[in-house]
């Protein structure tokens, strides 16, 4: 197994701790190793472990290695996502059902991973039933990103709540969201993005045990600099990870660049 990376830098933010890598390779595989041992521990304690994961580029090297390492039973590990494009189907290139099938499921089989259907006939009825499949058991890892309006998973600054009652719900998608997904390459231009999306919101997320905010890259500098210098606010709902002892936010040079 390879060496884990140290941060070259260290520091807390209200009660968020706060890692900074020496590059986006170092931080995806201290990431890596850190999630193996906070599953497979709650694997060994429990005899079973819940976890949801994030897609997006930012993303990608962290879960490749995550599925490289082994060491975790995956076996009696259930696996949810956090978001859906609303109306794409399944197996569509940008859909996020395929993302985690691609990278996560088809590779080590896990013993579930409930997805969101976003082309459900009834959209409601389906937030209702994934809200029912996330609290049949603790979620012991939630594992995020931070996109570039300072969301998490779809909930962009108009439509984030830090009190709201639902853990799943539909939103409309702002225009910063929509222009990163056409510039990671997800989709030909703006208007091919979905309007709407299926989403966990804010407090769904914060309910796990452990979290786990992986932000790498220059272009997540403006959002990290607000979430950790700016007001608590749905502004920059990643500012609300400030509030959770029980979160990590793990940074690039480049990403922290500006604080």
């Amino acid at each position: 197994m390879a060496e884990i990376p140290a941060p070259v830098r260290s520091f807390t933010v209200d009660q968020l701790a706060v890692d900074v890598f020496a590059s986006n390779d170092a931080m995806s595989e201290y990431v890596a190793q850190h999630v193996r041992l906070l599953l497979a521990d709650a694997v060994s304690r429990q005899g079973s472990a819940a976890a949801i994961l994030a897609t997006g580029n930012s993303q990608l090297r962290f879960l490749q290695r995550l599925v490289e390492l082994g060491g975790v039973d995956w076996s009696r590990v259930t696996l949810f996502h956090m978001d859906e494009y609303l109306g794409l189907p399944a197996e569509h290139p940008a859909g996020f059902r395929k993302y985690m099938k691609d990278r996560v499921e088809s590779l080590v089989h896990p013993r579930a991973f409930h997805y969101l259907a976003g082309d459900a006939d009834l959209p409601q009825v389906e937030c209702d039933r994934y809200t029912a499949l996330l609290k049949a058991q603790p979620i012991d890892l939630c594992c995020l990103g931070v996109g570039e309006n300072g969301h998490l998973a779809f909930n962009d600054p108009p439509v984030a709540r830090f009190d709201d009652q639902a853990w799943v719900k539909l939103v409309k998608l702002d225009d910063v969201c929509k222009t990163q997904q056409v510039n990671e390459g997800h989709f030909p231009s703006l208007a091919a993005v979905p309007a709407y999306a299926l989403t966990l919101t804010i407090p769904a997320l914060m309910s796990a045990r452990n979290i786990i905010c992986v932000a790498p890259e220059k272009r997540k500098s403006v959002p990290v600099m607000n979430a950790l210098r700016g007001p608590v606010s749905t502004v920059c709902p990643a500012s609300i990870l400030r509030r959770q002892s029980q979160a990590r936010l793990l940074l690039d040079v480049d990403s922290a660049v500006l604080l």
